[in-house]
């Protein structure tokens, strides 16, 4: 019988109502036996590393989870972590960069409602979860959603109150979970001669900008001030504004200039960027050499800027640690540079473990 930890930070799955609405005090043993059909598969033990709503998760709290699990990863051959929904997608990317090439299954889930409701999805997350980090084909980060196992790297939140909150986003299922049954869709090979590692640095100074019409380039220079790099969410495939003053021109030579970091990306939740298309993109582009996330989600882009800039500051290496697939991560460069990667894009017969 596996063994598995599961370690509670709070969230909606483990909230109960208080004067001032929702807040986190249930317990990880709490949260525990509500699924006392997890014993019939699985060994849990429980760890309560924070209690807190998923909006005040920060970079620091990542690798104090990614501590936890590596602090006791020779114990147990998997991990739930139950988490708030919120920010769920950016920490399930964060711990695909600090936990990486993990043979041993480390599951990120929550819930749209408290476990201690009548009408809830969070016992059926939680066991789901339970059930996965026990299947011998699991491994690596993933979220369990409504019955849906998501690349840690390729979730997004596309709804606030709905039971299929989650989705997988540029990638397939990795497989889905019905009545204690898992059917995967993709081969799920554990990493094989491959060392996993764990790290235990981040550099929180990522900026966003979402680009809107009439945006003074301005922003991009009080932005300098603070951030090392800076993510661009732009227009359809990606592109700049080209302004007759020229302000965007000028503030990205000015980041570049100074060894800073930028990179392009889509406001475009699916499909992915291509700046080549168009003039507003492949001139900047061509011209700075900016990076571009291509078919990235944002919430993969920022925690993988953040894990790259805590390794180093050579522009060479940014670049190639970026365009690395980690977790599934990115796929565009090398689907367009070999075409027999496509082949990643496939879904595989299907195979039931029935647990």
């Amino acid at each position: 019988m596996k063994r598995i930890l599961l370690i509670a930070t709070g969230g909606t799955i483990a909230s109960q109502r208080s004067m001032q609405g929702l807040k986190p005090l249930i317990t990880s043993d709490e949260l525990l036996s509500y699924v006392p059909q997890a014993q019939k598969f699985c060994q849990t033990e429980t760890l309560q590393l924070l209690n807190i709503d998923s909006t005040n998760m920060q970079p620091s709290h990542w690798l104090m989870i990614a501590s936890a699990i590596r602090s006791h990863y020779r114990s147990y051959d998997g991990f739930v972590v139950c988490h708030g929904t919120d920010t769920m997608a950016y920490t399930a990317a964060a711990l695909s960069y600090l936990i990486q090439d993990s043979p041993k299954p480390v599951v990120i889930t929550g819930a749209q409602k408290p476990i201690d409701m009548e009408i809830t999805d969070a016992k059926t997350n939680l066991l789901d979860s339970l059930l996965f980090a026990s299947c011998d084909r699991a491994s690596g980060v993933t979220i369990v959603f409504d019955g849906k196992v998501i690349a840690g790297t390729r979730g997004k939140k596309e709804r606030t109150k709905s039971y299929n909150a989650f989705s997988s986003i540029n990638f397939p299922y990795i497989a889905t979970i019905q009545d204690q049954h898992i059917l995967f869709y993709l081969d799920n090979p554990k990493p094989q001669n491959t060392q996993m590692h764990f790290y235990d640095r981040l550099n929180e100074r990522v900026a966003l900008l979402k680009l809107i019409p009439s945006l003074k380039a301005g922003v991009l220079d009080y932005l300098a001030e603070y951030y090392d790099a800076v993510i661009i969410e732009s227009f359809g495939v990606g592109g700049l504004p080209s302004y007759d003053s020229g302000d965007f021109h000028k503030a990205i030579k000015q980041w570049i200039n100074v060894g800073k970091t930028v990179v392009m990306t889509t406001q475009v939740t699916n499909e992915g960027s291509n700046m080549s298309v168009y003039e507003v993109g492949q001139s900047i582009k061509q011209e700075f050499g900016l990076l571009e996330a291509y078919d990235m989600t944002l919430e993969a882009t920022v925690t993988k800027l953040m894990w790259i800039l805590g390794q180093t500051n050579d522009p060479s290496e940014i670049q190639k640690l970026f365009y690395q697939t980690i977790n599934r991560d990115i796929l565009y460069t090398a689907t367009w540079r070999n075409s027999s990667d496509c082949g990643e894009f496939e879904t595989t017969s299907g195979c039931q473990a029935d647990l």
